[in-house]
């Protein structure tokens, strides 16, 4: 390969100044590819060339895998289901009950996050002041991007053992177009999910479900609860209900449970609300949480125990 071609792929991933230097050029003056201005770039009164972190903070995109997949493969969670469902809400919830101590059981801890200031953009809107309302974050817009947003969080267990998981936040836009038509121009980011998520999360809206177009909302679901059922490669898959507040006709209910069972029998089902239903406000994230920090990998063993040295002979690592 040419020393001009490896140049210009070089500069494909160059995101600095946002970033430091990928090559690790303390200067970018002295980078041989950076093209941009020599003055110092200040942000904040820091000079943004001198930080030396590979990432933002922001939701991470594709490029920014290959970093958090350096101490093991994150378990990628794939949130699935029409617009506006409530799957950002899903997430925004999970953030802060974990910034409240109410997440996690006493065998994880927070282990840390390459996104934080990803995951306070999903759950900015649920948080409020005395005398404000809360709202619901807006809708995840239908972009050109080819793959979702990725929220980042590390747990570590009280061994110390730490353990990666990804979230996947995508708009529902991209789901209804995959379910229609899995080879749509516009649904790679659905399909981008479904072959990489380690844990799929089905979302039946239950406001829809019982609006005045719940006929068109459960064809929908049907159809979506199909093409996941013929991606899904025994991974595992949880039927969430959301707005759990809301009360749907058990009729639907039952066909809707019917359309996942039928060719996914062992799915876990869960209900979620922000508002208070019969129990403890936060109760339905917290278990749905839970479940999805239990689940494995198809096909991925128990760590073996050996008295080899070489740490490269230890296989099953989750």
């Amino acid at each position: 390969m040419s020393t001009d071609v490896c140049s210009q792929m070089m500069q494909m991933k160059c995101y600095a100044p946002e970033l430091g230097c990928a090559l690790g050029n303390m200067e970018l003056s002295s980078c041989p590819n950076w093209t941009g201005s020599s003055a110092a770039v200040v942000a904040n009164g820091i000079e943004v060339a001198d930080i030396l972190l590979p990432w933002s903070g922001n939701a991470m995109g594709l490029s920014d895998l290959t970093f958090v997949s350096g101490r093991a493969k994150p378990i990628t969670v794939g949130i699935v289901g029409p617009g506006n469902a409530g799957k950002t809400t899903v997430l925004a919830s999970w953030y802060l009950l974990l910034g409240k101590g109410l997440l996690l059981k006493n065998d994880w801890r927070f282990g840390g996050s390459y996104s934080l200031g990803g995951w306070e953009a999903v759950a900015s809107a649920l948080t409020f002041k005395p005398g404000q309302s809360p709202t619901f974050p807006p809708h995840t817009t239908s972009r050109n991007a080819r793959a979702p947003g990725l929220l980042h969080i590390a747990l570590r267990r009280q061994n110390g053992r730490l353990r990666d998981f990804v979230f996947a936040d995508a708009p529902g836009e991209w789901f209804k177009n995959w379910s229609v038509d899995q080879e749509a121009e516009d649904a790679t980011g659905a399909r981008w999910v479904a072959s990489h998520a380690d844990v799929l999360l089905l979302v039946a809206d239950r406001e829809a479900l019982s609006g005045p177009r719940l006929g068109t909302a459960r064809s929908a679901f049907q159809l979506l609860a199909k093409r996941v059922a013929a991606n899904r490669r025994g991974r595992p898959v949880a039927l969430v209900w959301t707005k759990g507040d809301i009360t749907v006709d058990p009729e639907m209910e039952d066909s809707i449970r019917r359309a996942v069972a039928n060719d996914m029998p062992d799915f876990r089902e869960f209900s979620v609300s922000v508002y208070p239903v019969d129990r403890e406000v936060g109760v339905g994230f917290r278990e749905l949480f839970a479940w999805v920090t239990q689940t494995r990998r198809p096909g991925v063993g128990s760590m073996q125990c050996s008295t080899v040295v070489d740490p490269l002979f230890m296989i099953g690592r989750r």
